[in-house]
């Protein structure tokens, strides 16, 4: 291969700087068990926007460089700097999946049987044109699935198994879920009417009502009623669910959730106790749309749980057998189940734009942009 590589670095300065560049990066060579991908697609998921701009203030970015070669900089507020201390001085690439062709690879026999075929891939680093990755990253996607239609393979579609599998393993029976019309939303929606597993969504808009309406979804209460605390209280006791996913984080939300839980499960009890209910809830946070506090205002008793949910982690907790056979579920439905929607397409060049940051960084519900770096 005789073509130029490049990839979309992000770099925080101990003056309390971000900068976003592209920076031209020699041809990967592979390793035994590596192949080199041509990555076609690779979207923006929230924990790439996370990585790339590392809390700073987006408000004050300015744009230089050059139209082909753009470079981005913003202020990093000095209260974030603390958190970023192990990045200062150091380009970090950026971009956790993706999915392209594979064009070379290591000696092995299971690197080399990869060879032409099309290839999802984890692992870091995806917003370039050609990355080496180990076999064990890649999930070969079926013969007539596109790159553009497997780049998102990873995070969205085993975040979602990853919530339905955990429900099981803890013994839980339904699942409430907010900001529930994001696309992750929507394929959870696709996997529990499959699967037959109550899900309650949690939206905030009229419209948003209607879209998952519309796929079928049984309960959907939206946050900016009057009555959404009964609303949810109602659905939670059709359902039996104690157990919660937010991507919001901050705020009374997931306090809300563990109110409705609690007084759904003490209706029928007997007996007051200080302590509250025996029945165990639990809210698991995976997001941080909002970046306030969270604020728990207690009187949902002393049988809950709040934790955070990280799908790695989430991983390794299932084991081997589950994760392999919630990959095989990806290739085989990526294009139903698990099929993403994107709002826009984006080159290297044309992410590194002010006007392309200023609509992909809003993380609007729903809206989902995929970066093209052949493009």
């Amino acid at each position: 291969m005789n073509e130029s590589n490049i990839q979309l670095i992000s770099t925080i300065s101990d003056d309390n700087k971000l900068t976003l560049a592209l920076k031209n990066i020699e041809m990967p060579q592979p390793a035994d068990d590596e192949v080199v991908v041509r990555i076609e697609a690779a979207p923006l998921n929230p924990s790439d926007l996370g990585v790339m701009f590392s809390g700073a203030d987006m408000s004050t970015a300015v744009q230089s460089g050059t139209e082909q070669n753009p470079v981005i900089t913003a202020d990093v507020p000095a209260k974030a700097m603390p958190a970023l201390k192990t990045r200062v001085g150091k380009a970090t690439s950026v971009g956790n999946e993706g999915a392209g062709t594979v064009v070379a690879a290591g000696s092995s026999a299971a690197a080399q049987a990869l060879i032409g075929k099309t290839v999802a891939v984890i692992g870091g680093g995806t917003y370039r044109k050609y990355h080496s990755v180990n076999v064990q990253s890649c999930l070969v996607l079926k013969e007539e699935t596109t790159a553009k239609e497997g780049a998102s393979s990873f995070v969205n579609p085993l975040t979602a198994l990853a919530m339905v599998e955990t429900m099981r393993a803890e013994g839980h029976k339904a699942i409430i879920h907010a900001a529930a019309a994001s696309n992750l939303g929507q394929m959870l929606n696709r996997i529990c009417m499959a699967d037959g597993i109550d899900l309650i969504n949690i939206v905030r808009k009229p419209e948003q009502e209607k879209l998952l309406t519309d796929m079928g979804a049984k309960y959907v209460v939206n946050s900016s009623s009057d009555t959404f605390l009964d609303d949810l209280t109602a659905a939670i006791i059709e359902t039996g669910a104690t157990i919660a996913f937010d991507p919001i984080g901050g705020g009374q939300l997931t306090s809300d959730i563990l109110n409705c839980m609690e007084v759904a499960a003490a209706r029928d009890t007997k007996e007051y106790s200080v302590y509250g209910s025996d029945t165990f809830k639990q809210v698991y946070i995976y997001g941080a749309l909002n970046r306030g506090p969270i604020t728990l205002n207690r009187n949902f008793g002393f049988a809950w749980g709040v934790n955070g949910f990280l799908l790695f982690n989430a991983l390794g907790k299932l084991g081997t057998d589950t994760v392999m056979a919630m990959r095989k579920r990806v290739a085989n439905e990526i294009t139903t189940t698990f099929a993403s929607h994107y709002t826009d397409e984006v080159s290297l060049t044309e992410a590194l734009q002010l006007s392309s940051i200023k609509t992909y960084a809003k993380q609007a519900t729903g809206e989902k942009y995929l970066i093209t770096p052949q493009k």
